[in-house]
Parts: C-alpha cells; sequence; structure tokens
C-alpha cells in the first residue's frame, strides 16, 4: 500500500476520523453501561461512513482508474515478477 495514495484522500480521512470518534463514544457508553450513549456512539460510526461517501461523490476521493492505467499497471506487475 505504499506505493499507491490507499486512503490518503479527505474523504477516507475525514470518514474515518467521524467514525473513530463514534467508535471512541460508543466504547465509553458501552462500560459506562448506558444503552442510549451507546448506541448515539454507533449512530456517528454510520454517519462517518455516510460522510466519507458523500465526499467521496463530490469529487473528495480517489478517481477511478481508467482501463488504460489498470492494463499498464498489470503489464508492470508482470514484467517486475519476470525479473
Amino acid at each position: 500500500m505504499a506505493g499507491s495514495s490507499h486512503g490518503h484522500t479527505p474523504a477516507a480521512w475525514t470518514g474515518a476520523i467521524i467514525c473513530f470518534i463514534g467508535f471512541c463514544v460508543a466504547g465509553v457508553f458501552m462500560v459506562a453501561a448506558e444503552p442510549l450513549g451507546f448506541w448515539a456512539g454507533i449512530v456517528v460510526v454510520a454517519l462517518g461512513g455516510i460522510v466519507g461517501l458523500a465526499m467521496k461523490m463530490a469529487g473528495l476521493g480517489m478517481p477511478k482508474e481508467s482501463a488504460e492505467m489498470a492494463a499498464a499497471r498489470d503489464r508492470a506487475a508482470r514484467a517486475q515478477a519476470t525479473a
């Protein structure tokens, strides 16, 4: 993954941070035995996924790879494997 920019987009970072905050909220309220707070945290986790997807659709995610780029990447991987 180091050779690609997998996940290095504003959409990915924003979605992951919101999900992490929701996970932390749910974890705290789970330990505190407060079901309402736990479910609120789970809602925040789901909201993080929705926000990340919306940002990706708005153009802040990874662009789709063209067929030419995919073919070139495959050729390069085969050439590297035989070398």
